[in-house]
């Protein structure tokens, strides 16, 4: 199938911004718990009244700062309740948000505050404060940075003292849907970030029709404040802030996971019905689970649960009575000890920016957690397919979201097309010309496939395809993630442009390694320089080459590898903020390890 589309399906019309959100709530369900904030170990309910309040209060004292109307605010934080509501007081006050990455480098806060014509930036910390201190000589627009550990909040407030309340209510209604909401940055895997700019209308056409699919999640059973979840991935992150709008929209009630080094403490405590995650996540908490219980002398038991689990999930509902006695047999062993780790309220997953894989997709589908992966951009205001609850497809992205279509190019790029899709590039018409043609198709740069029932499948991006010297075709992805999924392995990236043969550059998860040392009868305090070249850790990694050797031609399959004694991450600057690897520094920094794959 070459194209497929989902009509779009009837939710309530928004001709104003995402701002009137808040006071509509407040209007309808004051007593309605938005949001929970966490407070040292406890959590606060903060009603939709309450939150009102805040927006109302923040965005007078934007406006008494001199913030006008169609004015860039950036915010560079961590996720936390100060984000959201900084996100929704700029909306108030007729402005536009532009997150930044925490992770971004002084020269890519001075590009983005540069190219964006921001007026005020809010940080987080002190450190924070410093990156943008470095570049503000450079910076003519920008007249105000707050510190939120500086105390930004009640600042901003006292500036509004004396502006009036109607100014923020008369600036808030004259926002139309058509009208930019945010200007979010690319990470980008080379050059400068480009500035997406995403209108309400994108925001509100995303969680309707998202929320339309995924009901289950958003709204729960239907009675009040049943539905939670707990966002601990990057609000600047364009998936990470669609749930953030979507739960206010739907008023499902959210709370911030701002440090996910403490994220199983506050799942337990939290209770979230679902969660927003991306594969690396579900495949730590995996693998952390399988290493406890072998470590703990449990292995077999897990790995016997792990296996009936993934059957009973493939058996689609037509499990056996045996598999069905097995299966009950480890939920009281295993799986509901897993859902506790979660909350114990957990029974759906968001899953983007990669592919989680065909056999982890079953396990917690066998354990009771559906993980619903789904397909988007930055330029799509996230989502643009998704597996729902009652429509679902493991090893695909699902089908298009309502008023959304999918169509495979000549050369099977994904082309996207529907309400949730951007206008454009900010301050960049080239760029935009590249990507969108003049009936609103969008290229997304990814290769996929359509399968009859108009599920998605992405089997690689575009700009990544290698071409061997033999002229082969290999489209990384699919290996790479196969390959990443042993518990081993960071990351694996595929090389062998125009090279005779398929390689890879392999890290190694440093959590694991210590089991793996254990098991395998290493000296505890052996480092992985020192094991880099070890005969056991070669098999075991081949191990998994071989695995991901499977699902790809011999022509495609990796010849050789290397292991590297360092981990790719945002802060080496070898992964983007949303994880994705950036092949041109990879291959800069570490082109004598490629060379002596081929040497």
């Amino acid at each position: 199938m070459r194209e497929f589309a989902v009509p779009a399906v009837a939710v309530r019309e928004e001709a104003g911004g995402l701002a009137d959100l808040v006071f509509t709530n407040a209007r309808t369900t004051p007593r309605h718990v938005q949001f929970r904030r966490k407070n040292g170990e406890n959590w606060t309910d903060v009603t939709a009244a309450e939150f009102a309040d805040e927006v109302t209060a923040v965005a007078r004292g934007l406006i008494g700062s001199g913030v006008g109307a169609g004015d860039r605010v950036a915010i560079l934080a961590g996720t936390r309740y100060e984000w959201t509501l900084l996100d929704f007081a700029v909306w108030a006050a007729g402005a536009v948000p532009v997150p930044i990455y925490v992770t971004s480098s002084a020269e890519q806060i001075q590009w983005i505050l540069s190219d964006s014509g921001a007026v005020a930036v809010v940080v987080e910390t002190e450190e924070h404060e410093k990156r943008v201190a470095a570049v503000q000589n450079e910076l003519a627009a920008l007249k105000h940075v707050w510190r939120i550990e500086g105390g930004a909040i009640d600042a901003i407030t006292a500036a509004g003292a004396e502006v009036d309340a109607a100014e923020v209510e008369a600036r808030r209604t004259a926002v139309r849907a058509d009208d930019l909401a945010t200007i979010i940055y690319t990470s980008g895997t080379t050059g400068q970030p480009k500035g997406v700019s995403l209108t309400h209308a994108n925001f509100f056409a995303e969680v309707g029709y998202g929320g339309e699919v995924l009901t289950r999640l958003f709204k729960g059973t239907g009675l009040p404040d049943d539905a939670a979840t707990l966002l601990f991935l990057p609000i600047a992150h364009v998936f990470g802030r669609m749930v953030q709008v979507g739960c206010v929209y739907s008023q499902t009630t959210m709370g911030h996971g701002p440090d996910v080094k403490n994220l199983l403490p506050d799942l337990a405590a939290f209770q979230p019905t679902f969660i927003l995650s991306v594969p690396y996540v579900l495949e730590k908490v995996y693998n952390g689970a399988r290493q406890k219980a072998h470590a703990g002398g449990k292995g077999k038991i897990f790995d016997a649960a792990a296996a009936t689990a993934i059957a009973y999930s493939e058996a689609e509902g037509k499990a056996g009575l045996g598999l069905k006695v097995k299966h009950a047999l480890f939920d009281k062993l295993v799986y509901g000890k897993l859902r506790d780790a979660l909350g114990g309220k957990t029974r759906y997953a968001i899953s983007g920016g990669a592919a989680l894989g065909l056999r982890l997709t079953h396990f917690y589908r066998g354990i009771g957690l559906v993980v619903l992966e789904g397909y988007g951009l930055t330029e799509t205001t996230a989502a643009a397919t998704v597996n729902a609850p009652d429509n679902f497809k493991a090893g695909t992205v699902g089908q298009p979201l309502p008023g959304t279509a999918v169509k495979i190019s000549s050369d099977g790029e994904i082309l996207l097309k529907g309400g949730q899709v951007f206008n454009g590039y900010w301050n960049n018409a080239a760029a935009t010309k590249d990507v969108l043609d003049a009936d609103g198709w969008f290229a997304t740069g990814d290769l996929g496939k359509l399968d009859s029932d108009g599920f998605l499948s992405i089997t690689g991006r575009k700009k990544e395809i290698l071409v061997t010297s033999g002229g082969k075709n290999v489209a990384p992805a699919v290996i790479e993630d196969r390959i990443a999924s042993h518990p081993l392995i960071a990351q694996a990236m595929v090389v062998g442009d125009g090279q005779k043969y398929i390689a890879a550059l392999i890290t190694i998860d440093p959590e694991f390694f210590v089991h793996w040392k254990k098991s395998a009868g290493k000296p505890e305090s052996a480092t992985l320089a020192d094991l880099v070249d070890d005969a056991d850790l070669q098999a075991e990694i081949q191990t998994a080459v071989d695995e991901g050797n499977a699902a790809v031609s011999t022509a495609e399959s990796v010849r050789k590898f290397r292991v590297l004694t360092t981990e790719f991450s945002p802060e080496t600057g070898h992964l983007t903020p949303s994880l994705k690897l950036k092949r041109s520094v990879i291959m800069k920094d570490f082109g004598a390890e490629v060379d002596s794959l081929y040497s």
